[in-house]
């Protein structure tokens, strides 16, 4: 009985990946950027355009990221990792749904929509990661981590799909309505898959250190960092990784949240477009199961350095890109590689930290994402706006990944567990 629940948690937590995903592929990735540079910046320079969406992406990052461990110390004081993840997602869902408004020309309302469904998103997966480590064994955190990813692809893939199709069997004239009707699939989607992590994942139990007893939660969670600040040489291992992390996500995250934008400036078709990230989302799916499997044999940091390795010669390679087909081979090489990165990345910290801290310290994993989501694009828009292309900006990006391997490099996973179980041990002693 005890197992089966178990493995119920887990194919309910996994569904959240499904039900976001909705949203990073449809709205991040695919038909916004294209609808954005289309419609709704009508009248601007395509390059112009292309900087307006970087800097949206910044800024709806740049405030999740300065939310996001505050929100997670407090969640972990309230024991309502839960109750964030839902409010958070139902903003998320609302501002998506209001994409449906955006027509020619309004790209400042496009970008301000955008910003509240960014941050209910990456809000919510806060304390959806912060779930990870209390749903899954550690011998199996790995593997969940990478199916989740999985189910992630396919969920957002199916709805891709679908939504390709509602755009090109309809006449021209109602490309534009029936795009912006992709936006309410989205919000729809996003908020039924959601059931199943709210109604069959237990909220893990709540502890309260001596002295936070007469503690406000906003009291208790700047205590708590401060504590976790002050006491950062003994997960010095784990910030070495949070580094490494912010790093290398720069580049990865850029990729995510540039390329159809960057294809789109460079003359390749919407047809293209939006048909490659459509088979990068069910190419990635058994590329991130294999990556679990892989991280089992050769370990983790070294599955997570082979993924560095094809990313900077995705990165090289797209500077050169002209051709619709080369569109296409470097969105395959993608795939190869995106799930699994993101994947053992999510896991690897899940190893290191202390469960009754998961949602400060996956805020600060959100940090770290967050962080590289603002500057890879703030700087991809940069030089675009300043060399009047953005060819030199795909290419920089391999300055991320080589500096991310080599933070990553001097990370012991080993002395990191240790600590961890010892402030465990230490924790469950005081609230005896």
């Amino acid at each position: 009985m005890e197992e089966r629940q178990h493995k119920r948690a887990i194919n309910a937590w996994t569904m959240y990946d499904w039900a976001n995903s909705s949203f990073a592929t449809t709205i991040m990735a695919a038909v916004l950027p294209v609808y954005y540079a289309k419609v709704a910046a009508t009248g601007l320079p395509s390059n112009i355009a292309t900087a307006y969406w970087g800097y949206t992406t910044s800024i709806a990052l740049l405030i999740s990221a300065i939310l996001s461990p505050i929100l997670g110390a407090v969640a972990d004081f309230r024991g309502e990792k839960k109750r964030f993840l839902a409010g958070f997602m139902l903003l998320g869902v609302t501002a998506t749904a209001l994409l449906y408004l955006v027509r020619s020309g309004d790209w400042l309302m496009a970008s301000i929509i955008f910003i509240f469904g960014s941050i209910g998103f990456s809000g919510s997966l806060i304390f959806y990661d912060s779930l990870l480590p209390h749903v899954a064994r550690p011998d199996e955190i790995d593997q969940v981590s990478s199916r989740g990813y999985a189910m992630g692809y396919i969920g957002g893939g199916l709805l891709l799909a679908i939504n390709v199709v509602m755009i090109t069997v309809v006449p021209d004239e109602l490309v534009g309505q029936m795009t912006r009707l992709t936006f309410v699939t989205v919000a729809i989607w996003w908020l039924v898959f959601s059931l199943p992590i709210l109604l069959r994942v237990p909220e893990p139990p709540r502890r309260i250190s001596d002295g936070e007893e007469h503690l406000t939660p906003f009291q208790a969670s700047f205590s708590r960092l401060g504590r976790t600040f002050r006491d950062i040489r003994r997960y010095r291992d784990l910030f070495l990784f949070l580094l490494a992390f912010w790093l290398y996500n720069n580049g990865i995250g850029t990729i995510i949240s540039m390329a159809t934008i960057y294809g789109a400036e460079i003359g390749i078709g919407q047809t293209t477009l939006i048909g490659t990230l459509l088979m990068v989302q069910f190419l990635a799916a058994p590329f991130a199961i294999l990556f679990g499997w892989l991280a089992k044999q050769i370990g983790t940091k070294r599955a997570i350095y082979l993924s560095l390795l094809i990313y900077t010669g995705i990165a090289i390679a797209g500077y050169f890109m002209s051709q619709e087909w080369h569109f296409w081979a470097l969105g395959a090489a993608v795939a190869t590689v995106q799930g699994g990165s993101q994947a053992l990345s999510r896991s690897l910290l899940g190893r290191m930290m202390p469960p009754s801290k998961s949602a400060e310290f996956y805020g600060f994993f959100s940090v770290s994402e967050k962080f590289a989501g603002i500057i890879g694009p703030a700087i991809f828009g940069l030089i675009s706006q300043i060399m009047g292309h953005s060819r030199l900006s795909i290419v920089s990006l391999i300055i991320f990944f080589i500096s991310g391997a080599i933070v990553l490099s001097q990370v012991d996973e080993r002395k990191a567990t240790r600590v961890t179980a010892a402030e465990e041990a230490q924790g469950l002693a005081d609230t005896i």
